[in-house]
């Protein structure tokens, strides 16, 4: 198994990309602490885990909220004694063009989707340091990297912010051996996409600027993330894994 004796914190894994991420990697022989806002469906994810062999374990987790940060690396650490992978997962979109966007909504969406994973970084890169190093999987959006007339700004700017933070981090902590990279997904059958995928006009004018005409699934951008959390990766930091069916090779 890829992950056996390491032990992960993903946020936002309760339902879509992160659910998906926090099965495989229990499957893989991660001890998994999954955290979420959605308590329920948290819970779930977990139960699910432990019925299977797996361990794992449900904090709630409001990635806008360092206390919260505090409580998640804390129970990584006493539960099952060290953090070496911490995925970045949590994130909501936006809607509305420059000058429709309120300030209010652009702060909402900047704050968790770019103040979320800096909290989640700095509350982690401590207990990484003590276990001799870790992981730290940020996932950005192929609109991290290029823009597009068909999403928010708030939302691509915060996802620009995340490749940049990532950058950042992986410089400043590579000799402390941990590594940081970000992972950039095209369009994907997540709940957070659901909407889009219903309108059938949306759904086409999307599917038309994907080479490999088709949403990706949770798991694509799951097997990125186990990677990049894996040994497997040791010489990788500071790197972008692109899994958007080709959208920016256009």
């Amino acid at each position: 198994m890829r992950l056996t004796g390491k032990v992960a914190v993903i946020s936002g894994g309760a339902r879509g990309m992160g659910a998906v991420e926090a099965r495989l990697f229990a499957n893989e022989g991660a001890k998994v602490v999954i955290g979420d806002v959605l308590e329920a469906q948290g819970h779930s994810v977990a139960t699910e885990i432990k019925t299977t062999g797996g361990e794992a374990v449900f904090v709630r987790l409001d990635v806008t909220n360092e206390a919260d940060w505090q409580q998640a690396v804390a129970t990584a650490v006493e539960r099952f004694g060290k953090l070496d992978i911490l995925v970045n997962n949590a994130g909501v979109s936006g809607s509305g063009r420059v000058e429709d966007v309120t300030l209010e909504e652009w702060n909402r969406v900047m704050t968790i989707n770019s103040t979320g994973v800096f909290l989640g970084t700095k509350t982690a890169i401590p207990a990484m340091r003590q276990a001799g190093g870790g992981s730290i999987i940020n996932i950005s959006s192929q609109l991290g990297l290029v823009g597009t007339d068909n999403s928010s700004p708030q939302y691509q700017a915060s996802k620009g912010s995340v490749r940049l933070l990532t950058k950042a981090t992986a410089i400043q902590y590579a000799s402390h051996g941990i590594r940081v990279n970000s992972v950039h997904p095209g369009p994907i059958e997540t709940p957070m996409t659901a909407a889009r995928r219903a309108d059938p006009q949306t759904l086409q004018l999307i599917l038309g600027r994907i080479p490999l005409g088709r949403y990706g699934k949770p798991e694509d951008v799951a097997y990125g993330v186990l990677y990049l959390a894996s040994d497997e990766s040791s010489f990788v930091t500071g790197s972008e894994l692109v899994i958007d069916g080709g959208w920016t090779a256009q």
